[in-house]
C-alpha cells in the first residue's frame, strides 16, 4: 500500500495522545497525578494530539466534508466506530481539562478519568480493527494488528506523560517503570507482528484470483494490463525493496525501543537530568513510531495485484 502521510501522522499522533490520556487517568485514579497546571497542561497536550492526528486523517480524503457520514455506519464499519468513540472520549476528557483548569476540586474527577481511560482504548482499539478487519490485506488481517496499535499507543503515551512530569519536577520511580514495561511489551509485540507477517505466505493466488488454471497448472500474464500504472498499481500495489525493509525494521527498533529503554532505565536510576533523558527519548521515539507506521502501510501487498502478475505461492 502506498503509505499516505496524512494517516501516518492521524495514527502515530492520535495514538500518543490516547496513550497519554490513558496514563494521565490511571495516575489520576490511583492517586499519583499531582493537580493544578501539570495535569492541566498533560491533559491539553493530550487533546492537541489527538484532534491534530484526526483533523489529518481527512486529508487523503477526495471529500474530507463528506466524512461527517461516517458516524451513521457505526453497526458495520470500525471506521465509523472509531469516529463515534472518539467524539465521546472528547467529553469526559474535555470535562477533566476544565476541572483542572480552574483548580476545582470535584469528586467526580475519578469518575471522568475512567471513562476517559475507556475511551482512550476503545478508540484505539477500533483504529487498529480498521486495518486488521481487511481480508485483502495478508499482512493487516492479524490478531496482533490492533494490539501493536494498542502497545504502541501506551509506550509512546507514557514516555510523553515521564517528559511531562519530569519538566514538571514530579517523575517518579513509578512513572519510569510504567514506561520501561510499557515499552518492553510494545517491542515484544511489535516483533511478534513481523515474525508472523514474514511467515505467512498468504492464502490467496493469481489462479485463484482470475479463476484459471486446473490442478498442477499455473497462471501468468502475457502482457502487462495496463502500458502504464494506473490508480490501483500505485495505490495498492507500493512496494518497498526487502533490503530496505530490514534496515528500516532495525532503525525503527533503535529508535523507539532500544534509545528509549536506555534513556529511562538512566533516568529512573541517576540522581539527575531525568527531563532531557525523557525528552531525547520521547523525541527519538516519535522519529522510530513513523518510520514503524510508515513500514506497516508500505509493506502491506494488497490481493489485487494478483490481477497485475504479484503471484504469491
Amino acid at each position: 500500500m502506498h503509505p499516505a502521510y496524512s494517516v501516518i501522522l492521524f495514527t502515530t499522533s492520535s495514538g500518543a495522545g490516547y496513550g497519554l490520556l490513558f496514563w494521565l487517568s490511571l495516575a489520576h485514579m490511583a492517586g499519583r497525578l499531582p493537580g493544578g497546571a501539570m495535569a492541566f497542561i498533560a491533559v491539553a497536550l493530550a487533546l492537541v494530539l489527538i484532534t491534530a492526528g484526526l483533523l489529518s486523517s481527512t486529508f487523503h480524503l477526495g471529500h474530507p466534508e463528506r466524512a461527517i457520514g461516517a458516524f451513521s455506519q457505526w453497526r458495520s464499519s470500525w471506521l465509523s466506530r472509531e469516529g463515534v468513540a472518539a467524539v465521546a472520549t472528547y467529553i469526559p476528557a474535555g470535562l477533566l481539562a476544565l476541572i483542572w483548569l480552574i483548580g476545582a476540586e470535584a469528586g467526580v474527577t475519578k469518575l471522568l478519568a475512567l471513562l476517559s481511560a475507556t475511551g482512550a482504548v476503545a478508540t484505539v482499539y477500533c483504529t487498529g480493527m480498521i486495518y486488521g478487519s481487511l481480508r485483502t490485506i495478508r499482512q493487516w488481517n492479524k490478531g496482533l494488528t490492533p494490539v501493536v496499535y494498542l502497545a504502541l499507543a501506551g509506550a509512546t503515551g507514557a514516555l510523553l506523560l515521564g517528559a511531562m512530569m519530569s519538566i514538571f519536577g514530579a517523575a517518579a520511580d513509578w512513572v519510569g517503570v510504567v514506561t520501561l514495561m510499557s515499552l518492553v511489551a510494545a517491542g515484544a509485540t511489535k516483533l511478534a507482528y513481523w515474525r508472523q507477517i514474514d511467515a505467512d505466505p498468504g492464502q490467496y493466488t493469481t489462479e485463484m484470483a482470475t479463476g484459471l488454471g486446473g490442478e498442477g497448472g499455473s497462471v501468468r500474464p502475457l502482457d502487462p494490463p495496463h502500458t502504464k500504472p494506473n490508480f490501483v498499481m500505485r495505490e495498492m500495489g507500493y512496494q518497498v525493496a526487502r533490503k530496505h525493509t530490514r534496515r528500516l525494521r532495525r532503525l525503527s527498533v533503535i529508535a523507539l525501543f532500544a534509545v528509549p529503554i536506555v534513556a529511562v532505565l538512566i533516568a529512573v536510576l541517576a540522581s539527575g537530568g531525568a527531563a532531557i533523558l525523557y525528552l531525547i527519548a520521547t523525541l527519538t521515539a516519535g522519529w522510530g513510531v513513523a518510520t514503524e507506521r510508515w513500514l506497516f502501510f508500505a509493506e502491506a501487498e494488497h490481493v489485487s495485484q494478483l490481477y497485475y502478475g504479484a503471484n504469491r505461492a
